[in-house]
């Protein structure tokens, strides 16, 4: 018997790295699972890998109309949404002085406006089903401003932020809303070009001296999404190798 069985699970940015994931591990654990990415090549792969128990959805997750057709298909195909887990994110280590206000803006709109989109798209989908778990990947750059960038760290912050207010106001509806907080973790967006000097400085300061797999946050977030985290809402859940705790 699965962890997950018989919950509908809805995955942003689920094509690669953590949300690839994530995905993976859920429906071995007994979820149907939805994909969404804008990377249609790579979401039809790895519905194909998955089996009938895996959709995938392409949305651009800063537009209402694809979240209404995510969550209308969601429940043809499998009925009331049971999880969100708002994933897709965009990141650069710019500096203020640097940055223009439209490579602000876009960070801001993948990262934070879709959550806000995405918790508001979700939660008659979650009444339906008499129960919901919501869980916002922000970073530890939703927890510090010595990591990330300012557009990056303003819609982690952010997030974080949100996930407490929505903690409170869909809490009667049983609907569970929670953070969480990765360091390093082995995903494209770290591994993309110019972030090299950065994760060699990051390495040093982590206690556990190490980068950790997108299974380790996959543990995290699976816990979350189950029954087992029954009892905690509007929380944040850090796994960054002991980074913060200094």
């Amino acid at each position: 018997m699965g962890r997950l069985d018989s919950k509908v699970v809805v995955i942003t940015g689920g094509v690669g790295g953590m949300g690839a994931s994530h995905a993976r591990r859920f429906v071995k654990e007994g979820a149907k699972v939805v994909i969404t990415d804008l990377n249609e090549t790579a979401g039809l792969e790895l519905e194909k890998e998955l089996g009938e128990n895996a959709k995938f959805i392409k949305q651009d997750v800063t537009k209402q109309e694809d979240w209404d057709n995510v969550v209308a298909l969601t429940e043809s195909t499998f009925g009331p949404i049971h999880a969100l887990v708002n994933n897709a994110g965009v990141g650069t280590m710019k500096p203020i002085e640097s940055m223009t206000e439209d490579e602000y803006m876009k960070i801001i709109n993948i990262n934070q406006l879709s959550v806000f989109l995405g918790m508001k798209a979700v939660l008659s989908s979650m009444r339906k089903a008499g129960m919901g778990s919501i869980v916002n990947i922000s970073s530890i750059a939703g927890l510090i401003g010595s990591v990330g960038g300012v557009g990056y760290n303003a819609s982690k912050f952010a997030m974080r932020g949100m996930t407490k207010v929505a903690a409170l106001e869909f809490a009667e509806d049983n609907i569970r809303v929670n953070s969480v907080h990765p360091g390093l973790i082995e995903t494209p967006l770290l591994a993309e070009e110019g972030n090299a000097s950065y994760i060699e400085e990051q390495l040093k300061e982590i206690p556990l001296k190490r980068t950790a797999k997108p299974e380790e946050v996959t543990n995290l977030v699976l816990f979350l999404v189950s029954d087992e985290s029954s009892y905690s809402t509007g929380s944040e859940f850090v796994i960054d190798g002991g980074l913060t705790a200094q």
